[in-house]
């Protein structure tokens, strides 16, 4: 075991990062996205049989899509080109298409080219790539931590095969670190080190799911712990202090905004107060605006809890003024027990469904005209024409119930709003149902009048 020096961290051979010192050499030392590379996969079949069409991998940080470029670049027998959106432009593109095309510099007559963080090139520059794609001069394989279904062109991704990596599992992480402790060519095997199985599970947990980031730790603690004597001792204490702080899981304006808010919705609608207040924390974490939150519990409160009790929006409301009144970090507790109330509360979707049909029929040109006991005969002489004419005044009614209708006449009542048997619902569906056997006993009872007249 070689001694622990000064002169070993600025080794010429380690002075990349240990990340990129241990990114993988070959399909088999890929860790993860077994479900894209396993044995007999699509994606593991394309690389392995060098068949590549144009593809686009997505995933979160640290997933391995530029380890799996790189894999790709030393096993494939076409030219290899790499450039990152966020720095190139479309000149670089017709660089890379001109040399393609050049059977001097190209005698395959394709070259693969990789782009990394694609969603970065606007509209135009990804219209560059459009014929050359089509021609099948260059195989492109883009790489992005958003969904390219949302920031990548239609006609791009439709010549694409579109390739998802997953966040790698704590047992992935733990077997890329234990690999960088003990790889003598390319990680910390050359030093003698002794880190707990507490520090290397909290790394492995705290990277949630990106590899480079407990790569990252374990490199800056090894490097900034003293030795005793020759070997460097690690502990909890040690990494937590080296990794800080968990990063936020999404970016505000990416996918990651949209699945934790739908997650937050999805277990209020769903009666899950604890999975509630997990996606709750997770998007405070993240740095969402609080107001938003607010707003889609008012949302929730009408959509999702309704009149099964109708006091929720009610309290979803307060609890958005009051979160625009007080701020953060206090309106984390407001935001709390307005998603507590909304998940533990009786359910019902009923005016949801009752104004979507209303609104169906609308939008079809279904408007048959309203009745002219309900229109208004704001001037003299409408009445004449019937505006208002024998309209019924329901408190002169028992129970304040008239019989005349009110939908027009090729409607039938019920046919929107149908109360369910949740919470305070089931009792205005009974008083509902009462209300419409007064109007037809109220009916009926004319009839009988008008038959004996």
């Amino acid at each position: 075991m070689q001694n622990y020096s000064a002169e070993d961290k600025i080794n010429p051979a380690r002075r990349e990062p240990l990340a990129y010192r241990m990114a993988p050499r070959t399909l088999d030392e890929i860790v993860g996205q077994s479900h894209l590379l396993a044995q007999g996969r699509m994606l593991r079949r394309m690389v392995v049989a060098d068949r590549l069409s144009t593809i686009i991998l997505f995933g979160p940080p640290g997933t391995g899509k530029t380890s799996l470029a790189r894999v790709i670049a030393q096993t494939t027998k076409y030219k290899f080109v790499k450039l990152n959106a966020v720095t190139s432009g479309v000149a670089d593109i017709k660089r890379v298409v001109a040399d393609a095309e050049n059977p001097i510099l190209t005698p395959e007559g394709r070259t693969i080219l990789f782009i990394d963080e694609i969603h970065r090139f606007n509209k135009a520059q990804q219209d560059a790539l459009l014929p050359h794609v089509e021609s099948g001069t260059l195989i492109l394989i883009g790489a992005t931590t958003e969904n390219p279904f949302f920031e990548v062109n239609k006609a791009l991704i439709s010549r694409s095969t579109v390739f998802q990596l997953y966040p790698l599992t704590q047992e992935d992480i733990l077997v890329l670190l234990k690999r960088a402790i003990n790889d003598s060519d390319r990680g910390f095997g050359y030093l003698d080190i002794d880190i707990s199985d507490e520090a290397l599970g909290f790394a492995a947990a705290l990277a949630n799911g990106d590899a480079r980031v407990a790569l990252n730790a374990l490199e800056l603690a090894v490097l900034t712990t003293e030795p005793e004597e020759v070997r460097i001792r690690i502990d909890l204490e040690i990494m937590q202090d080296c990794m800080q702080k968990r990063a936020p899981q999404y970016d505000k304006s990416g996918e990651g905004h949209y699945d934790t808010i739908s997650a937050f919705i999805k277990s209020m609608r769903g009666s899950d107060p604890d999975a509630a207040l997990h996606y709750l924390a997770r998007a405070i974490e993240a740095g969402e605006d609080s107001g938003f939150l607010a707003r889609r519990m008012v949302i929730c409160a009408a959509e999702d809890v309704g009149m099964a009790n109708p006091q929720m929006l009610s309290i979803a409301m307060s609890g958005y003024h009051a979160v625009e009144a007080v701020g953060m970090p206090e309106a984390r507790i407001i935001l709390a027990q307005v998603a507590v109330a909304i998940a533990t509360s009786p359910k019902s979707n009923s005016s949801y469904i009752g104004i979507g049909k209303a609104l169906s029929d609308i939008r079809k040109g279904n408007l048959p005209e309203i009745p002219f006991h309900l229109r208004n005969a704001p001037v003299k002489g409408m009445s004449e024409l019937g505006y208002s004419i024998g309209y019924q005044y329901d408190h002169d009614y028992h129970q304040s119930i008239s019989y005349q209708r009110f939908l027009p006449e090729s409607y039938e009542e019920g046919k929107y709003y149908q109360p369910s048997e949740s919470g305070y619902e089931a009792k205005v569906k009974s008083w509902l149902e009462e209300v419409r056997n007064l109007r037809e006993q109220g009916r009926q009872n004319k009839k009988n009048i008008e038959d004996v007249e």
